[in-house]
């Protein structure tokens, strides 16, 4: 399924009633009136993120055509549900191992996450409605493959759905500079969900306090921080080595 942007009101409105996976829909600045509140409100009951934005930027979406103050993205892929990856473990004979990413804007940085999660042997991906990058074409060509393997969730709210997962018997571990322990001293062999955070400002205040734990990547140089991408990889792997040694 490729990246596809739709213009026009009705193709909009259409769009959104199909049930096709909707990254996002911009919608002209100003007041809203009309089919524009119509398709605001069709996108608000369906959890699809409304941005606001100018005509010059709508302009040049639709190359154009006549986008009537309004322009969407649709998904490159389709998405999965949490429970699918729950499921995806439970067929595979294995506890669930979960990367759970935090207001990751950048769907380069999505798709090496989606594509690491594959080689690590991640059940699958979760990531926000909101505040996130989607399965864009972009996303989608940085993961090389890996979406048509790797379940990507999109969830509504974060927390929440955190506190399902340890409902389930997951353990929840954030990467986080102020971590107590790093990921060489940290217990990765059970049931686990990583949450890794944005590159400018971490995991958010309401998803650390549903972390069980905390966890940092040693630093020995000037930097403070890694790419997300990055720092996701090397907690995937932490994974992935502890359960191997488990098995040994």
């Amino acid at each position: 399924m490729e990246t596809e942007i739709v213009i026009g009101r009705n193709p909009v409105l259409e769009l959104i009633r199909s049930g096709r996976p909707v990254d996002k829909i911009l919608i002209k600045s100003g007041p809203v009136e009309g089919s524009l509140k119509k398709i605001e409100a069709a996108a608000k009951d369906m959890g699809v993120t409304v941005v606001k934005t100018d005509k010059k930027r709508l302009d040049a979406l639709s190359g154009g055509g006549n986008h009537q103050g309004v322009a969407a993205y649709a998904a490159a892929h389709s998405y999965a549900e949490v429970d699918d990856i729950l499921k995806a473990a439970s067929e595979k004979g294995e506890m669930p191992f979960i990367v759970v990413c935090d207001r990751i804007c950048d769907p380069h940085n999505l798709g090496a996450i989606i594509r690491t999660a594959n080689g690590a042997g991640a059940h699958g991906v979760i990531i926000s409605r909101h505040e996130s990058a989607g399965l864009t074409a972009a996303a989608a060509k940085a993961a090389a493959g890996a979406v048509e393997f790797v379940p990507v969730a999109r969830v509504t709210n974060i927390a929440k759905t955190l506190d399902n997962l340890k409902e389930k018997g997951v353990w929840v571990t954030g990467m986080a500079g102020e971590g107590e322990k790093n990921i060489y001293e940290a217990d990765f062999t059970g049931p686990i969900a990583i949450v890794v955070g944005s590159e400018g400002s971490g995991i958010s205040r309401l998803v650390k306090e549903k972390c069980d734990f905390l966890v940092k990547i040693p630093m020995a140089g000037e930097i403070e921080s890694l790419n997300a991408s990055v720092a996701a990889a090397l907690s995937m792997y932490e994974v992935t080595r502890a359960r191997n040694v488990r098995q040994m």
